[in-house]
């Protein structure tokens, strides 16, 4: 029984709860809430009245008014002051002078219908409308602290150069220039940033910016960071067997060039890289010129604008070998093949190092038939030569040998998708 009782004090507890919820959001809807300094929001200002050669005078307007609002007490609880508005339309202003306009109350989303009016500081919202006056001055900036040493400022963009300006002649006439400031602090990289700005007259003396209203709110600033640095010129070396970077003597003519350009874009960069250079090309001693490519943004210092390469390998011979070491690969299902070359000289090149340690034996000549599976009689095939001993020696040339090929009279799979010269020798 004090089990069940406990049960029956909770359940009466929630069904409370519930109704006093309930009776919260839906009974009483005559609490009242008085909001005050709601701001006022202008519309059609710099479209429509501007258009028509008017302007909105701070001097004289209401910009913020007092709000009794009637509500459930649900929905006044829920009601954030910060996002209640008025707004106030000017599109249908045509004269100048002190005027009285409607206003409409804006509310957060979702709750436009729950509330009503109960009282105001102002039921209209005056305006003060005066011509519009306009003129242009220059955007100038001062530069507060220095780049880092070692390196410079470059030269500095502001956009919008200049401003547009609209008041009163007794506002706008004294102002000379606006003016951004950029703070550095050592500064390594490129500065950008949107900045304030604020107005000077032909004295250098700050203004009081009321009543002077601009086209834009900000101005951007870029101010390039720039770093001197000395960069080695070099080449890329493709390698191969033979052909070896540690086999070679070669120079640059210059070695480096010094540059300038955005630090950012430099802070990693140490080397320019003239070509890419395949060394399989290079047979005696050469000479080659290049243009020097410069990073992005970069200027030459220097003024060298072309690197000349001249390379020659330490130690390179070449060598004439015959094998018959031939290997066979992909073979033609159900077909006899017969080789009808038995030897190939290979020509190959290396250190003489290397080059002597090779004989005819080190060499295999592999023979793919894999284009060839219909096919029958006698061909031309093409061959790759492969250096079996281990030795860094390069195979200059290309390779051919006859075959023939023949249906396999037994009509038997030859059953051998390789056949190698070094266990078998082709006859």
């Amino acid at each position: 029984m004090s089990k069940r009782k406990a049960l029956y004090i909770v359940l009466s507890l929630v069904v409370a709860m519930a109704i006093w919820v309930y009776v919260d959001v839906t009974g009483d809807r005559n609490i009242k809430k008085t909001f005050t300094d709601v701001p006022v929001e202008f519309l059609d200002e710099d479209t429509v009245l501007a258009e028509r050669g008017l302007m909105l005078l701070e001097d004289g307007t209401t910009t913020s008014i007092d709000l009794t609002l009637s509500g459930s007490r649900w929905n006044i609880a829920r009601l954030d002051p910060d996002e209640l508005r008025v707004q106030v339309s000017l599109a249908d202003i045509t004269t100048t002078g002190s005027q009285l306009i409607k206003y409409t109350i804006r509310y957060p989303d979702g709750l436009s219908s729950s509330f009503t009016t109960s009282d105001a500081s102002a039921y209209m919202i005056r305006v003060n409308i005066g011509e519009l006056n306009t003129r242009t001055v220059d955007v100038k900036a001062e530069i507060v602290g220095s780049v880092a040493e070692g390196y410079t400022a470059g030269e500095l963009l502001l956009s919008p150069a200049q401003l547009e300006i609209r008041g009163q002649p007794e506002d706008i006439d004294p102002v000379s220039y606006a003016k951004v400031t950029i703070n550095l602090d050592n500064a390594e990289s490129t500065f950008t940033g949107m900045l304030d700005y604020q107005f000077y007259d032909a004295n250098d003396q700050l203004l009081d910016s009321t009543g002077i209203h601009a086209t834009v709110d900000q101005v951007q600033a870029t101010l390039p960071v720039n770093v001197t640095k000395e960069l080695k010129l070099v080449v890329d070396f493709i390698e191969s067997p033979g052909a070896r970077a540690s086999n070679l003597n070669y120079t640059i003519e210059p070695e480096t060039i010094t540059v300038c350009g955005d630090a950012e874009k430099l802070k990693d960069v140490d080397s320019i890289t003239l070509t890419s250079f395949d060394l399989t090309k290079l047979n005696s001693a050469t000479l080659y010129n290049y243009t020097i490519p410069l990073p992005e943004g970069c200027e030459n210092l220097s003024g060298v604008t072309t690197a000349t390469f001249r390379a020659s390998f330490k130690d390179r011979t070449s060598a004439t070998l015959t094998t018959s070491n031939f290997s066979l690969r992909n073979l033609p299902e159900g077909k006899d093949v017969s080789m009808l070359t038995e030897e190939l000289t290979v020509t190959v090149f290396g250190t003489s190092e290397d080059v002597a340690s090779l004989t005819g034996s080190d060499l295999e000549v592999i023979v793919d038939l894999a284009d060839f599976g219909s096919a029958a009689g006698g061909y031309t095939v093409p061959a790759t030569v492969r250096v079996k001993n281990g030795a860094d020696v390069g195979v200059s040339g290309t390779y051919q040998v006859r075959v023939t090929i023949q249906d396999n009279a037994s009509g038997e799979d030859t059953g051998s998708e390789e056949e190698s010269g070094e266990e078998e020798p082709a006859q």
